[in-house]
């Protein structure tokens, strides 16, 4: 295939979209931008606005240069009056009827912030720049177009009025691949945020020419912005719908607007259903057929989780019920048309005598049911309840797992489906396609354990896989070898402890068991791993399947104690109030709502990294999501939808570093695990899912090293690297070699013995690597191509090489011989110098050794490194205001500004901080000079 340059790919785009309705317009910067809109608005208002009445509606589009706000006033009207004292209202963009908006496209805007950026496509609705393209030629990947408009973001959308900070979409395409996604404003950019279009059958869209006619169809992008935007508030971000999202929202809407028909939709598990549910939703709850919609879930916590949610996607959406009473008077409150309940209140509310008499004037309403997880939710008696009690209903499953004739429970000798109770799927999105699009990630999972079974003749060894004797799975000698050998592989699984992990077990009993082994083994040293659990303790444990999760019952009732739930209660008490001391909190079984508060701190606490492991036996093994969390511990039986439920809690897409889902199961699993990939996805799906066997990563490394030392044969060879392209080159090669090292660390049997490449040698092509990385780090031509190469340092960045280890390593030094000193301070700085975040660091400990070493005591060396840097850098601060004469107040305003949102400053705002302005034709060079010094006191001083 010819690669095509970016100038044909550009050209190509908007003759295209011009042919399919698009008015071409010539923009060249800012003074045409304006003219242009002024024309568009009044235009698409069918008004005529003076010079004044157009200033004042830039002041109202310019008073805010907050990506967030700057949506809020696009999809708001604007009041205003005019020269005549009359009252004028400006609509921005047609939110209801999404077609009746004006379009255009043109190219090569020029904005000048802290540089001078010329953008690529840009698409304006109603004279609003809402859609930028950034297109690079065939051949060149698509983070370096994503990295340039992170660029831009830095750099000059919020230039002059800002009008750039009301683009709502990107688009990034380099010809052969294209992708979209929402403005990120000032948050820290996820390239895994990235999204290609697909049809309604999950087929990828991705040629330029092929997205321009369909996602780029004029009325297909304003729906996407005007529908299909969510803007989360408590984030202040928007979010944008995938397209499994988009499709699975269309064909519900659809249903109730042609049809009394039901249905489900099968999204895996970790594809964002709360946000497809809560689009489908919304909608549904603004259609004048519709007198209510319900959102049910089968639990408490996710009652409270889901409404969180939904309330943070739009503010107030729902109220919460907190009881069944609270349940009855939403559903009589007129204005309440969007209710967030539980199966059991819903039940209660169409059930109890003392709440019909309320509820009976509703059975005739028109209410859409929408309920999640639906998978384990609908299969008893409430579903047949509601269907009997109200009379113009329609019902919406969602479910990563649904329930075929294969794993279905029986219920009264019938085996209920899925299908069965919600009629036909309208659509799907395995967890095959979730994997393609790189929205969730795959499994690597590992079965650990062999034990010796004697017979009469000899000893034999027997795969975990033969064994499932009761008495050998709960011995304490098992249990024991287990502990030890998860308090041994944890730091590997978890990137030393930076994601977390849970640990399932076959029962309550087992679990404590293992607990108390835990508590044993941090008493006696043997690890510092911050453990907490959570489990039930009445006399319905039996009730609950190892196959099911647990329900509401475990919160809001305190059952009668039987047989040894005592024993039970008592130990989970003594945990808590372990868990008390630890994070200075009041939780307790003795009540339902400390109880329930207890699980939603635990909740918190993994999501916040501040639990390593937590072990359950059934809570949290489905319906909770946490993305810091990358392993799965199992000694437990698990199938199909149970199985699939429990090892989707790893998967959630978290940067490069988490790169699969762990799964490290101590049971028979094998073939559970692959009858369960076959059911949900197809029997060839293996490959797809489960990660590859070690070797196959062996020799992949192994082929990545040897085309790397093609390019360099040594790591000096890098030094002799003339121009950029070489350069570049290496960078990539590199970058690939360090990917798959971070995937092959992660299995137990990876040792550097294995592979051609040598730790030391790794290390030093490393060094190399981070030159050049700062070196284009400096570099002031910002048309550079290895400029927009993510260098992905995080996947190099050694999560103990910390200025704590390094203050550790420096506190041993004092009991060292001179001769011995010396070359350890050496290497202590040569580590320094390897690690990316501490590079610039490294002047400043050297002069630390140097000066303050000899004269600290090992146990005051943190309070003394700190009290140190604190005086290194109030000279700095001096130093930087006295060389570039600067007002020091303004210094501070703009260091303090950067750390709250770190948002590069432009060049006005590094100029304005002078004492004294430069004349129009120094203020470039010297924005520069001082931007370039201003990073630098940055990354040295709060930077780690």
């Amino acid at each position: 295939m010819t690669s095509q340059s970016e100038l044909i790919l550009e050209q190509n785009l908007i003759s295209q979209l011009t042919a399919n309705g698009y008015d071409k317009v010539t923009i060249k910067d800012e003074t045409d931008l304006l003219a242009n809109l002024k024309k568009q608005l009044e235009k698409h208002n069918n008004k005529v606005f003076s010079d004044s009445d157009f200033k004042q509606i830039i002041n109202h589009l310019s008073k805010s240069n907050n990506i967030f706000e700057k949506a809020l006033l696009l999809r708001d009207k604007f009041a205003f009056k005019n020269d005549k004292n009359e009252l004028v209202y400006v609509e921005f963009i047609n939110m209801d009827f999404w077609c009746q908006n004006e379009y255009q496209v043109t190219n090569q805007i020029t904005v000048e912030g802290s540089y001078k950026n010329r953008y690529d496509v840009t698409i304006l609705i109603n004279g609003l720049p809402l859609v930028q393209i950034e297109l690079k030629k065939t051949g060149i990947e698509l983070k370096e177009a994503y990295n340039q408009i992170n660029r831009y973001q830095k750099h000059s959308f919020s230039s002059n009025t800002g009008l750039f900070n009301f683009v709502q979409l990107f688009v990034i395409s380099n010809g052969v691949n294209t992708k979209y996604f929402s403005n990120f404003g000032n948050k820290k950019p996820d390239f895994k945020q990235t999204f290609y279009w697909t049809d309604d059958n999950n087929k990828r869209i991705s040629k330029l020419e092929d997205f321009a006619n369909t996602f780029l169809e004029k009325c297909h992008l304003s729906k996407m912005i005007t529908k299909y935007i969510v803007l989360h508030d408590t984030d202040k971000m928007l979010m944008v719908l995938r397209p499994y999202q988009f499709f699975a929202v269309e064909r519900i809407i659809d249903k109730v607007k042609n049809s009394n028909h039901n249905g489900y939709i099968w999204h895996t598990t970790g594809s964002g259903k709360t946000l497809t549910s809560f689009k489908a939703s919304q909608i549904l709850s603004q259609l004048p057929k519709v007198d209510k919609v319900v959102f049910c879930v089968d639990r408490q916590d996710l009652d409270y989780q889901t409404a969180k949610e939904f309330n943070a996607f739009k503010p107030d959406c729902v109220d919460t019920t907190n009881n069944t009473k609270s349940l009855v008077n939403q559903f009589n409150d007129a204005n309440n048309k969007l209710i967030v309940t539980t199966i059991q209140k819903l039940y209660n509310a169409i059930t109890k005598e003392h709440h019909l008499k309320t509820m009976d004037n509703l059975k005739d309403k028109k209410i859409v049911f929408i309920f999640d997880e639906c998978h384990r939710s609908q299969f008893g008696d409430t579903h047949k309840k509601i269907t009997q009690y109200f009379k113009n209903y329609q019902m919406f499953g969602f479910t990563g797992t649904p329930i075929f004739v294969e794993n279905a429970l029986s219920k009264n000798k019938e085996n209920q489906t899925t299908a069965s109770l919600f009629g036909n799927r309208l659509h799907q999105y395995v967890i095959t396609d979730a994997i393609k699009d790189e929205n969730v990630l795959r499994f690597s999972v590992e079965y650990v354990g062999r034990y010796k079974e004697k017979n009469s003749q000899n000893e034999i060894d027997t795969e975990v896989e033969a064994i499932d004797s009761k008495e050998l799975m709960e011995s304490k000698d098992r249990i024991e070898k287990i502990a030890n050998y998860v308090i041994q592989q944890h730091p590997l699984k978890t990137h030393n402890k930076e994601f977390t992990a849970m640990f399932c077990v076959s029962s309550v009993e087992v679990l404590i068991k293992y607990y108390d082994t835990f508590l044993k083994l941090k008493e006696q040293g043997k690890h510092n791993l911050n453990i907490a659990t959570i489990f039930s303790f009445g006399a319905n444990d039996d009730m609950i399947s190892d196959t099911d999760n647990y329900d509401e019952r475990d919160f809001n009732t305190v059952a009668e104690p039987e047989d040894n739930s005592y024993h039970k209660r008592d130990k989970l008490e003594s945990y808590i109030e372990i868990y008390n001391k630890k994070y200075n909190t009041n939780y307790s079984t003795k009540d339902s709502i400390l109880f329930y508060n207890y699980y939603k701190d635990i909740a918190k606490r993994v999501r916040d990294k501040q639990i390593d492991i937590l072990f359950v036996v059934n809570m949290f093994l489905t319906g909770f999501d946490s993305k810091t969390l990358n392993t799965l511990y199992v000694d437990k039986n698990l199938r199909h939808h149970g199985l699939i439920q429990a090892y989707s809690r790893t998967n959630r897409i978290l940067g490069e570093k988490k790169s699969q889902g762990n799964i490290i199961v101590f049971r028979n699993l094998k073939k559970a695990t692959d009858d369960a990939i076959a059911l949900f996805s197809n029997k060839e799906a293996k490959e797809i899912i489960i990660m590859q066997p070690y070797d196959k990563y062996v020799k992949d490394i192994n082929e990545a090293y040897q085309k790397l030392i093609n390019i360099v044969p040594t790591f000096e060879s890098v030094d002799s690297l003339y121009s950029e392209d070489e350069e570049l080159e290496f960078i990539i090669a590199f970058r690939h070699l360090i990917r798959l090292k971070n995937v092959i660390s992660s299995y137990v049997d990876f040792t550097y013995d294995d592979i051609d490449l040598n730790e030391q040698e790794f290390n030093n092509y490393k060094s190399k690597y981070l030159e050049l990385y700062d070196k284009n780090n400096n570099i002031k031509n910002k048309t550079s191509i290895i400029n927009e190469v993510d260098f992905e340092l995080e996947l190099i960045h050694r999560d103990d090489i910390t200025v704590s280890y390094i203050l550790a390593l420096l506190a041993n030094l004092k009991a060292t011989t001179n001769e011995e000193k010396e070359r350890k301070q050496k290497e202590i700085l040569d580590l320094v110098a390897g690690e990316s975040k501490l590079r610039s660091k490294r002047e400043l400990i050297e002069k630390f050794i140097i000066e303050n070493l000899p004269l600290i005591q090992p146990e005051n060396i943190e309070e003394d490194y700190n009290t140190y840097m604190n005086e290194e850098k109030q000279k700095a601060f001096n130093k930087f205001v006295e060389e570039e004469k600067l007002n020091s107040d303004k210094l501070k305003k703009l260091t303090e500004d950067y750390l709250f949102s770190q948002r590069t400053p432009t060049k006005q705002e590094v100029v304005d901080i002078l004492e004294n302005q430069p004349s129009i034709m120094q203020r470039a060079k010297v924005g520069d000079t001082i931007l370039s010094k201003f990073m630098n006191f940055i990354n040295t001083f709060f930077n780690d």
